[in-house]
């Protein structure tokens, strides 16, 4: 029997409860389709503080290079914010990124035909939508040196640095690109050329790579018109590539496109060690220990992980059809509540996906 070795990373808030349905759905998954996962559990984020004073023990990190992937629900609280930057939850999954070397993140974004009138967006408008963002996760200006906080001339200022090396952007575009080229051949390369000198270099790079994929239609665009894009017509999207910061924005406002965040996977690669796979959400500490959850965008985490880090596609597309089906047939969370439908908590849209599968 084929067997893989899993870190899971429940983390703050609502992580425990999403990881409980994950979990409870890959042993069901690995039975039907002949494999076992052997998990281990490692503290992340707030609780890790509670736990040792640090966001990222070592012992974390170390299982976690060690293990076939990651699987990560949630941190943050606002019971932390007042630490230094360097102490807070966030700085742990920053760590946990650069210590795995994480460098391209995949966020794909698909209209679940049963969830169309869930989004605020016209249903004409969101039809058929299926795009991946591709966010460099490593460099840019959340890791660009110098930065900081100083005093001069009587007052204070703070700064930080977007930087980008012609080896980190040609290593983030070969990802976009390679994908590009296995869905439908358009990548759309998303910077602020017309003012940052950093973004023309990323524009110069993608332009220098194109001439490896002839069978890929590059276009670009800058980021705030890429934003007003994203809720005018986002069908002309298929993959978008753009840095760190710009990438955190248009993620998250492209995953809105869905009618919940809590629908959203992500996945974070390396160029050779184990992915990390998160939901796109946050901690949601106000509903956490509720039973209100929406545990479906870790469900479709598994699914990834399945598919990217572990290669059993088969049990990767069970997981999604049973995402499908229970969408199908009715059952929403709070969050996605709508006339006609079945509310369930996160426990009870568990026992439904389980049952699908």
């Amino acid at each position: 029997m084929r067997q893989h070795r899993i870190v899971l990373l429940p983390g703050d808030g609502i992580g425990p409860e999403i990881t409980a349905v994950a979990k409870l759905l890959l042993d069901a998954a690995g039975e039907q389709h002949g494999f076992r996962l052997n998990f281990e559990q490692h503290p992340i984020g707030g609780v890790a503080i509670d736990a040792s004073g640090s966001p990222l023990p070592a012992s974390t990190l170390e299982a976690c290079r060690a293990s076939d992937a990651v699987l990560l629900a949630a941190i943050g609280s606002p019971r932390f914010d007042a630490l230094p930057r360097e102490q807070r939850p966030e700085t742990g999954l920053l760590c946990l990124r650069a210590g795995l070397k994480l460098f391209a993140n995949l966020r794909p974004v698909t209209i679940l035909p049963a969830l169309i009138d869930a989004s605020s967006l016209k249903a004409k408008v969101i039809k058929g939508v299926d795009l991946m963002v591709v966010r460099e996760l490593t460099g840019g200006i959340y890791f660009g040196q110098p930065k900081g906080r100083i005093e001069a001339d009587g007052d204070e200022r703070a700064f930080n640095t977007m930087t980008y090396s012609r080896t980190e952007v040609d290593r983030i575009a070969k990802v976009a690109f390679d994908l590009a080229r296995d869905r439908n051949g358009k990548l759309c390369s998303v910077d602020k050329a017309n003012v940052l000198d950093v973004s023309q270099l990323w524009r110069d790079r993608v332009d220098a790579l194109a001439a490896n994929y002839g069978d890929v239609e590059l276009s670009h665009m800058y980021v705030d018109n890429a934003a007003m894009q994203l809720v005018r017509n986002p069908r002309q999207f298929d993959v978008l590539l753009t840095g760190n910061l710009f990438g955190d924005i248009l993620s998250d406002e492209a995953a809105m496109l869905t009618g919940s965040i809590g629908m959203l996977p992500s996945a974070s690669l390396a160029s050779e060690g184990p992915g990390l796979f998160e939901p796109v959400h946050g901690s949601a500490p106000d509903i956490a220990g509720q039973d209100l959850a929406n545990p479906m965008a870790m469900v479709l985490c598994a699914a990834m992980m399945l598919r990217i880090g572990l290669k059993e596609n088969d049990a990767a597309t069970a997981l999604e059809r049973s995402v499908e089906r229970v969408l199908a047939a009715g059952f929403r969370t709070g969050d996605l509540m709508s006339e006609g439908c079945t509310q369930l908590g996160c426990a009870g849209m568990g026992e439904q996906l389980l049952q699908a599968l």
